[in-house]
């Protein structure tokens, strides 16, 4: 194995987990000591990591290629969370294969990555429908600029959808929920279309409609992040990172808090972490 990248850095900043001992898997912080044979870092240097595990500690060990260099125009606050969920949201919209005009279903639209697919999908041309479980959530999504949103706990939930999609060509759905809530999905996507599946909040089986699957010819299939931020090809990676760094310092994509708490106020950070209708992300300066 080669040497370590760059040892230790103090971060101020990550969120907060309900892990015991040594947790968290992303991070802000500066460098402050370089290991031989490292090249494009320097000591001082601000740097984020998505890539190294124990993260949540006054210093840690980082590979070099683990770590981005961050801009001066982007905040700690940002940096602290731009890589893990920003970097898989971008690849997944990048991964569906939608194009212009065409449309993207998901639900859990007002988690971390639901409300990032929106931007991404629309700097693409393609449109979005987002499904959530509670009628409250549709006002939420609308103060922070989401629209095409559409409510599962009201009756008519699938005319508002096929209203809105208004016979559009859906490509993709995905679904972070699971159970019955995918089969929900599949009844919106158009022939031929893909069925992702990025997470299971809520059931650990999917419960789909095997008549759609066949004679539509559907895919599932699923996206692990972390898996396909590895096995991607340096040129893709580097055009996304580019997009996203690009996105971000812009302002065209924001990566609101919701608070900060000191290390020493883990519990409280963790409470505010479990707070419904929690618009941002809570982190933890160290």
């Amino acid at each position: 194995m080669s040497p370590p990248a760059a040892s230790p850095w103090i971060r101020p900043y990550r969120r907060p987990s309900r892990r015991d001992g040594n947790t968290g898997t992303e991070a802000v912080g500066v460098i402050d000591a370089i290991g031989p044979d490292v090249d494009g870092l320097r000591v001082g240097q601000r740097v984020s990591s998505a890539g190294a595990f124990g993260v949540w500690a006054e210093s840690f060990i980082a590979r070099a290629a683990a770590l981005v260099p961050v801009p001066d125009e982007v905040s700690d606050e940002t940096a602290a969370q731009w890589i893990s969920m920003p970097f898989s949201a971008l690849s997944l919209v990048d991964s569906l294969g939608a194009e212009e005009g065409e449309w993207i279903v998901q639900n859990a639209a007002n988690g971390a990555v639901g409300r990032l697919v929106v931007p991404f999908a629309a700097a693409r041309g393609v449109r979005v429908l987002s499904l959530v479980r509670r009628s409250a959530a549709v006002e939420e999504l609308a103060a922070a600029g989401i629209t095409d949103v559409v409510a599962t706990d009201s009756a008519d939930w699938r005319e508002r959808a096929a209203e809105i999609i208004g016979g559009g060509t859906v490509r993709a759905a995905v679904d972070s929920v699971g159970g019955q809530a995918a089969g929900d999905l599949i009844s919106l996507l158009s022939d031929s279309g893909t069925l992702v599946v990025f997470g299971s909040m809520g059931e650990p089986n999917l419960s789909l409609p095997t008549g759609d699957v066949i004679f539509r010819q559907l895919t599932v299939r699923g996206f692990w992040g972390s898996r396909v931020s590895r096995d991607m090809d340096a040129a893709t990676r580097n055009r996304l990172m580019g997009e996203l760094v690009t996105r971000i310092s812009s302002g065209e994509v924001t990566l609101p808090v919701e608070e900060i708490f000191p290390a020493a106020e883990i519990a409280d950070a963790v409470r505010a972490n479990a707070r419904a209708g929690r618009e941002g992300k809570v982190l933890l300066r160290f």
